[in-house]
């Protein structure tokens, strides 16, 4: 796990790549995109389990990561003010499933700014708007008791784009996030460009082998076609 900084209120920023975000969004148009970048990336860099959309959803995009003071949580709306089209906002919020920290007026701020999505290592609420504005979020929970902010005025004591832990993988700033229905899968800035290299090309198989599949091919001719099903 990374080492999370305890000093709050550190506000970093990093350069975007679009057009290497492209080749991830190419991705996402295949069937069950978080599979084939865990496959891809040997079973690594998945969040847990419990981490799911409320609705049905999919997104890439460069992570802006979130520390937030566990006990003590805030609406990361900074967050909102340095996100940029094109990322996804990923927040450590200690694994709180008892307090939102998005909702339905912060989900649509954001989407105003072009950012994709959410995810959080913790809770969100407000389900029924955020799913007809059509901006979704990964959450441990969902519940109706939001943070203190609205009531103390506090919403800065929280770190932004500096190493975290989300869902039991370290996220750095910048980091590519593929979600979908069946989960998170994190890619590492360094390794991103040949990742998705191969995902797409594990797309491209698995449109064959879906092709052979229809023509009522055998588990055994699959097997010696393609290796693997």
């Amino acid at each position: 796990m990374p080492e999370t900084s305890t000093d709050l209120r550190v506000f970093n920023d990093f350069e975007r790549n679009p057009e290497l975000l492209k080749k991830f969004d190419k991705v996402l148009e295949a069937y069950s995109a978080s599979a084939i970048f865990a496959d891809v990336q040997y079973r690594t860099g998945v969040m847990d389990s419990a981490i799911k959309p409320p609705f049905r959803a999919k997104v890439t995009g460069q992570a802006v990561t979130v520390q937030l003071s566990k006990g003590d949580l805030v609406d990361p709306l900074k967050a909102l003010e340095m996100g940029q089209p094109g990322d996804v906002i990923v927040v450590d919020a200690g694994g709180d499933v008892n307090t939102s920290v998005c909702g339905g007026l912060m989900g649509g701020l954001a989407k105003n700014r072009g950012i994709r999505g959410m995810i959080v290592d913790g809770a969100g609420r407000d389900t029924d708007e955020l799913e007809d504005i059509n901006w979704p979020i990964w959450t441990r929970a969902i519940t109706p008791r939001g943070t203190h902010t609205m009531f103390s005025g506090r919403k800065e004591e929280l770190s932004i784009n500096v190493p975290i832990a989300c869902g039991g993988v370290v996220v750095n700033p910048g980091d590519f996030i593929v979600a979908d229905l069946m989960g998170v899968c994190v890619i590492p800035l360094e390794t991103a460009e040949e990742v998705v290299r191969l995902a797409q090309e594990q797309a491209d198989r698995e449109v064959a082998t879906r092709e052979w599949v229809a023509k009522g091919k055998t588990v055994e001719d699959l097997l010696n076609e393609f290796g693997r099903i």
